[in-house]
């Protein structure tokens, strides 16, 4: 398989990508060992594409990444980092995708994962409090600013994908398409073709369709299709 763009604007990227949630959170145990073996057999296998989250964990996603990148040239990946979802030792709490959050991540902790930038930077869902056109229009300073290479979305609806590319070039849309998930196809994945974005699906359906089922699939990592 050759390399590809996401989108019409986005990276270019090998035709899979690796999820991994999964390494630090909500799908069962997890082993260090065995997450920073599989980002390695990914990346040498040329898979260039990670997907994480701030709130991944409570963070330790990211730092898991780092130290799986720190004997890789980092400028051989690129991080897709999503914010917004805001935890305690409870769980989740509340939700934040306001100018200032993204501002705040895309500046912070600089021994992440995304330490020097971050590759796609997108809200994880949408905040009913904030304006997307407010949101993306922070991450456009951040662009322009060299902290953000590239603007994503998740989990949105055709009218807020049309608006947050009102104000800037979105790379692409994070949302659940699989083969057993085809709600998107009605309108959101031909609005984002529509307007350039990649719609990267997620074919092996929370590992279901992969690893078999019970505590096996619900630990394995999720692999994304850049397509």
């Amino acid at each position: 398989m050759t390399n590809r763009t996401l989108g019409t604007n986005g990276p270019t990227v090998f035709p899979l990508g690796l999820g991994a949630m999964g390494m630090s959170d909500l799908y069962g145990p997890t082993d260090t060992g065995e997450s920073v073996a599989t980002i390695h057999a990914a990346i040498d296998a040329g898979v260039g594409l990670i997907d994480t989250a701030d709130f991944y964990g409570s963070g330790h996603n990211e730092l898991l990444i780092a130290r799986a990148l720190r004997d890789r040239n980092r400028d051989d990946v690129t991080i897709s980092v999503k914010f917004g979802a805001q935890r305690d030792p409870s769980g989740f709490v509340g939700y934040d995708a306001s100018p200032a959050a993204g501002e705040e991540l895309a500046r912070a902790d600089p021994d992440a994962a995304r330490h020097r930038h971050v590759d796609i930077l997108r809200p994880a869902r949408l905040d009913q409090q904030v304006p997307i056109e407010e949101t993306i229009g922070a991450i456009a300073e951040m662009v322009e600013a060299g902290f953000v290479r590239h603007i994503g979305l998740s989990e949105v609806g055709s009218e807020t994908l049309r608006r947050a590319a009102a104000v800037h070039p979105i790379s692409d849309l994070q949302i659940e398409y699989s083969l057993i998930s085809r709600g998107p196809e009605q309108e959101i994945l031909p609005t984002a073709r529509e307007l350039g974005m990649g719609s990267p699906p997620t074919p092996c359906s929370r590992a279901a369709c992969s690893a078999g089922t019970g505590a096996r699939a619900a630990s394995s990592p999720r692999m994304t299709s850049a397509a």
